[in-house]
């Protein structure tokens, strides 16, 4: 396991207390889950994302993701309809281990309100609540 100084936490992102990250582009947010979360799990071997188009509210489940260690459901940090979502992903779902932030994201939404990502932790705010 990594210490939290060996920790990548792009500033450019908004973290959420249950380890998903957003990064707005434009319309859209994408979300993936932090190196921390993957750190956390350890290898990743499934992940269950939703269809395109199902509309989700903040906070509700919007999947599950499964180590060698455990099986953990994925919550929405902002509300939004599902856009796309990464289907490399049930191929090869290491790569959310490898490559958090980049090849490994989640879902992409169009947000229904992208104040929203605007109240979630930036990454001085995420560091401090993983040091508790």
């Amino acid at each position: 396991m990594k210490e939290l100084e060996e920790l990548i936490l792009p500033e450019s992102l908004k973290y959420s207390e249950d380890h998903e990250w957003v990064r707005l582009e434009g319309e859209t947010a994408r979300i993936g889950i932090s190196d921390f979360a993957q750190d956390q799990l350890g290898e990743i071997v499934f992940v269950e994302l939703p269809a395109v188009g199902k509309q989700l509210q903040k906070g509700s489940e919007f999947g599950v993701i499964e180590s060698v260690k455990a099986v953990s459901e994925l919550y929405l940090p902002i509300s939004g309809k599902v856009t796309a979502v990464n289907s490399a992903l049930e191929e090869a779902p290491e790569r959310v281990n490898s490559s958090p932030y980049d090849n490994g994201w989640l879902i992409d939404i169009t947000p229904d309100d992208p104040a929203e990502a605007e109240a979630l932790m930036n990454r001085e705010g995420y560091l401090k609540m993983l040091k508790g």
